[in-house]
């Protein structure tokens, strides 16, 4: 397979970006090789700088639920288009997104607008510390909720993928108010609330972790987290920024049937454009400014573009309920058979192939994996034209643009090259 042009456009980008990319993963350092640059997608299809056509499984991370160019999320950019790209000012398509979110997610009884995942937990937060008084936040190794200064803590994701420490630059005093305690063990929460009754704001997790790839709650994780934190006055933060809209209408919450104090949103709501959101309890939400004193503020925020893919994809999907049975086949058929020395974790859409022949159920468990087997499996699929995350920590994501030959297709491949590496 040729990829002598993405090789010459990642040597030019890395005069000018660091590390020629604009996000680490994207680099390959998690597998080696030259990253390839991305021309186009359509459907489930993209095309790099070389002209090498791939059945995409990262699906621009996430968002892509119906795949690349979908035409609802086209046609509704374009129409948006002709009327301008941003304002800094009121439209009435907030609104319907706003309403559509909280007709979707019943634990969001308000909710703010804005322009990434990290900016939604980063505020998320932020309102939790101002509503509660308190200062400290519990997070889970190998949970990762953007590149907030607190939650730079045995983050997973992409400090996992290159092997990093804690990052350089998160002052100490920003980390003294994170404990990072073990994925699935309540009693540890438990412990440090025993510790800190009074000093706990608030719990954030992923409620399907995708950043450690993909590592699900075990039964009673999530609904003690909700138990502890309503005991002690802490607020229970549900980061869905992977897996709201992606998992269910609902997000997770809706399949573990939790109602969180606050959630974080994104991905999917943009339909591959950039936003996110934040939102919860009406009384905690009236903190925020200009209703409250917290504040948070974002020029783009609300970006008429991104708010139009929002509302063309989420629309859809309240007048397709069918598409999450659809996505729930694809992905149980393209996990297939057991293999030895494999572990694949899945839920919903997302899918991690773990080279462990253990439970991954943690962090540590995660970490466990052997990264170089990982590598070549990696490019034997893409050797063989299956673009898949590169990285051992991430979940895969599949669409409903995937068609049954192509997952079958996949699946026989995963399966010769899982076999093989």
């Amino acid at each position: 397979m040729n990829d002598s042009r993405s090789a010459a456009l990642f040597e030019r980008a890395q005069v000018s970006i660091p590390g020629g990319v604009n996000s680490p993963v994207r680099a390959f350092r998690g597998v080696g090789g030259t990253p390839r640059f991305i021309v186009r997608g359509e459907g489930s299809h993209i095309w790099d700088a070389d002209g090498n056509e791939y059945i995409d499984y990262v699906g621009s991370w996430g968002p892509l639920l119906f795949g690349h160019r979908f035409p609802p999320v086209i046609a509704a950019l374009e129409e948006a288009l002709s009327r301008g790209t941003s304002f800094g000012a009121p439209t009435e398509q907030e609104i319907e997104l706003a309403e559509l979110i909280r007709e979707f997610v019943p634990s969001v009884e308000m909710v703010r607008l804005v322009n990434s995942g990290t900016e939604a937990t980063m505020s998320a937060l932020r309102v939790a510390r101002g509503f509660t008084g308190r200062d400290i936040t519990i997070k889970f190794e190998g949970c990762y909720h953007g590149h907030v200064d607190s939650l730079l803590v045995k983050a997973g994701s992409g400090v996992a993928t290159l092997g990093l420490p804690d990052s350089p630059g998160v002052p100490r005093g920003f980390s003294d108010t994170t404990i990072a305690l073990p994925f699935n063990d309540a009693d540890r929460v438990e412990q440090a609330f025993q510790k800190n009754p009074d000093g706990i704001a608030a719990v954030i997790v992923e409620p399907v972790c995708g950043n450690m790839g993909c590592v699900l709650p075990q039964p009673g994780f999530l609904e003690a987290l909700r138990t502890i934190t309503a005991r002690y006055g802490a607020l229970l933060i549900f980061d869905e920024v992977m897996t709201g809209f992606r998992l269910a209408r609902g997000g997770a919450q809706e399949l573990f049937g939790i109602k969180p104090d606050l959630t974080t949103l994104g991905k999917v709501i943009g339909g591959g454009l950039p936003i996110a959101a934040y939102g919860g309890r009406r009384d905690v939400m009236t903190y925020v400014a200009p209703s409250g004193p917290i504040y948070q503020a974002g020029t783009l925020s609300g970006n008429p573009l991104a708010v139009a893919g929002g509302l063309a994809m989420l629309r859809h999907l309240q007048s397709h309920p069918e598409t999450y049975r659809k996505l729930e086949d694809s992905t149980a058929r393209l996990a297939g058979n057991p293999i030895d020395g494999i572990t694949a974790n899945r839920k919903g859409s997302m899918l991690t192939w773990f080279f462990n022949p253990d439970p991954v159920v943690d962090y540590e468990s995660a970490l466990r994996s052997d990264r170089a087997r990982f590598a070549t499996f990696f490019h034997a699929m893409l050797e063989r034209g299956f673009y898949l995350p590169p990285s051992p920590f991430e979940a895969l994501f599949v669409s409903a643009a995937h068609s049954t030959e192509e997952i079958e297709r996949t699946s026989a491949a995963a399966r010769e090259c899982l076999l093989s590496s």
